[in-house]
């Protein structure tokens, strides 16, 4: 990707990603899905989920899968409520974004 992603829009797709899934994906299944959207590596989107808990957006339970303990993120309440709040931020930025491009010069 040509731009810079934030640490809030790469915390918003993250709990966008997470929110999908209602019992909770992992993380290899997180860096699989953000990376539809960008390229991010495991080492930069661990610190992300890292953070999302100790923000009370994301809950954080083991379970055991193939014979080994598998770590899986569910958004909260809280989660949600950012997310929502991410969403309206979006679209708002993403319009302006959009609208400024569209009035530009053609060459």
């Amino acid at each position: 990707m040509v731009f810079n992603t934030g640490a809030a829009l790469l915390d918003a797709i993250v709990l966008s990603v997470v929110s999908q899934e209602q019992q909770g994906t992992y993380g290899y299944k997180i860096t699989q899905d953000v990376r539809q959207a960008l390229e991010v590596s495991e080492s930069t989107l661990y610190p992300v989920l890292r953070r999302l808990q100790k923000d009370e957006c994301l809950e954080v339970y083991d379970m055991q899968f193939d014979g080994r303990n598998r770590r899986y993120y569910k958004v909260t309440e809280k989660g949600m409520a950012q997310l929502n709040l991410y969403r309206i931020e979006w679209k708002n930025y993403s319009k302006k974004i959009s609208e400024m491009f569209e009035r530009g010069v053609e060459v």
